[in-house]
C-alpha cells in the first residue's frame, strides 16, 4: 500500500477523553495508509513553531483539523461597547493554531478534513460554507465509524490520491525547461541536436555574409 503523509492540526489535549479521541483519529488514519504528523506531538523542530509547521506541511499531502475545546467562558460580551453588543454564555473555543494551520494548509491547496467538537464557537475556517465539509462530532471513538465520517474520509482520501497522481504525471514538452529537455536526451540524441544547431549557425553566418559582406 502506498502511504501518504498527512498533517494533523490539533492542540495539546487537556483531558483523558480528548487524548483518547485524538489517538482514535490517528489510528483510523493509519488503518487507511495515512501517516499522521503533528508539530509538538510527534514532530519537533529546533526552529520557531511556525517554521516547523510550514516545513511539515510541505511534506504532507493533506490536512486534518481536529478542533477540541481549549478555553471555556461561562459568560462574556461580543463587540463590547458598540451598538451591536451581544451577551454570550457557555463559550467554548479551540486552540488558535487550528485556524493558523488550516489557513496555511489551504494556501498549499491541501485537501482538508475538518472535525469540530460539538458546541464549539463556529467561526473562521471552522465554520460551514468554505471549500470543505465541517463535521461536528462528540469527541468519542464511535464518531469515527458513522456513515458521515466514513464518506467524508473516503472523499478526502481520494482527493489526495488524485493530487498525487497528477503531480507524478510526466510533463509535456511545452512544460519542460531547456535544462530538463536537454537532460532527458540520450547521448546520441544530444550529439544530433548539437550537430543540427551547428549547421543552422553555419547557415546563418553564410547568409549574413551574403547580405552584409563586401
Amino acid at each position: 500500500m502506498n502511504e501518504l503523509n498527512v498533517f494533523v492540526s490539533v492542540g495539546g489535549t487537556a483531558t483523558d477523553s480528548q487524548e483518547a479521541f485524538v489517538r482514535a483519529v490517528e489510528d483510523r488514519l493509519r488503518s487507511e495508509g495515512l501517516i499522521p504528523y503533528t508539530v509538538g506531538r510527534n514532530t519537533f523542530g529546533s526552529g520557531a513553531p511556525l517554521k516547523t509547521v510550514s516545513d511539515l506541511l510541505d511534506e504532507c499531502s493533506g490536512t486534518v483539523v481536529i478542533a477540541l475545546e481549549r478555553m471555556y467562558f461561562s459568560s462574556g460580551i461580543e463587540k463590547r461597547g458598540g451598538s451591536k453588543e451581544v451577551s454570550l454564555s457557555n463559550i467554548k473555543l479551540p486552540t488558535p493554531w487550528n485556524q493558523i494551520e488550516a489557513a496555511m494548509a489551504y494556501s498549499r491547496n491541501h485537501p482538508l478534513m475538518v472535525i469540530v467538537e460539538s458546541g464549539l464557537k463556529s467561526e473562521g475556517l471552522l465554520e460551514p460554507g468554505n471549500d470543505w465539509y465541517v463535521q461536528w462530532v462528540k469527541p468519542e471513538a464511535a464518531a469515527l465509524s458513522t456513515t458521515e465520517f466514513n464518506g467524508v474520509l473516503a472523499s478526502w482520501k481520494q482527493k489526495m490520491l488524485a493530487d498525487k497522481k497528477t503531480s507524478t504525471l510526466p510533463k509535456g514538452p511545452a512544460e519542460l525547461t531547456l535544462a530538463e529537455l536537454v537532460g532527458g536526451l540520450r547521448l546520441t540524441q544530444l550529439w544530433s541536436v548539437l550537430a543540427a544547431v551547428a549547421v543552422l549557425m553555419a547557415g546563418a553566418f553564410a547568409l549574413g555574409g551574403k547580405f552584409f559582406g563586401t
